[in-house]
């Protein structure tokens, strides 16, 4: 992760967050915008690796941000950083395309670590995050009748998958082993006729497994 943009309207939150940036990713260039407008703006002048927004801004919603980067810059990673731990705020982000979701009264050394596992594959989430998603999941996760092959646990599975999380993330949140959760991918992928992720992610979109706007 070689450059980053942080959108937040708070002077002292901007440079504590840079700080984070700067030991999670030793030596990344990070820029500082305020505003929606001034993220749109800088976000249109340049590419970056990482945008670390917040939701809250004085003139609009971040999650515009995460509109027009899915659309003008989807390889750009999205995190939401941000005080607003309900299911509204955090899955209207998720569904406008954010990749991870960090509350910001965490510990320094937390947030340090969760943004440094973006190297490994794994989604940047607060641990209260998870949990909140967990049952989410397991409240919409409800089988359609003639059309859905797959038991309840397969469909947890289905929904993190689809939502980015590795295998042992989907190890550490159902209570169950990583050889497990490879099983029960393989018959998920078999059932469903699809040779990886995005067709499974496509598949639970289909099924209800996970919602999509639009």
């Amino acid at each position: 992760m070689k450059t980053a943009i942080i959108v937040e309207d708070h002077g002292d939150t901007r440079e504590w967050l840079a700080a984070l940036l700067g030991d999670a990713f030793p030596g990344i260039d990070v820029a500082v915008e305020s505003t929606v407008a001034g993220g749109l703006q800088a976000l249109s002048e340049r590419a970056f690796g990482l945008a670390l927004l917040d939701i809250s801004l004085p003139d609009g919603n971040g999650v515009t941000l995460v509109e027009w980067l899915r659309r003008h810059a989807p390889d750009t990673y999205i995190v939401m950083a941000t005080i607003f731990d309900d299911d509204d705020h955090l899955f209207t982000a998720l569904r406008a395309g954010a990749h991870g979701y960090l509350l910001k009264d965490q510990p320094r050394e937390r947030l340090i670590e969760q943004l440094g596992g973006i190297l490994r594959g794994e989604p940047p989430l607060s641990p209260s995050i998870a949990r909140r998603m967990m049952r989410h999941f397991r409240q919409t996760t409800k089988p359609e009748s003639g059309e859905d092959p797959l038991t309840e646990r397969e469909r947890e599975v289905l929904g993190l998958l689809a939502r980015g999380f590795t295998r042992t993330d989907i190890a550490n949140a159902l209570g169950i082993a990583a050889n497990t959760v490879a099983t029960y991918t393989k018959s998920i992928y078999r059932k469903l006729g699809v040779s990886g992720r995005a067709e499974a992610a496509l598949e639970a979109v289909r099924l209800g497994v996970v919602k999509q706007d639009g």
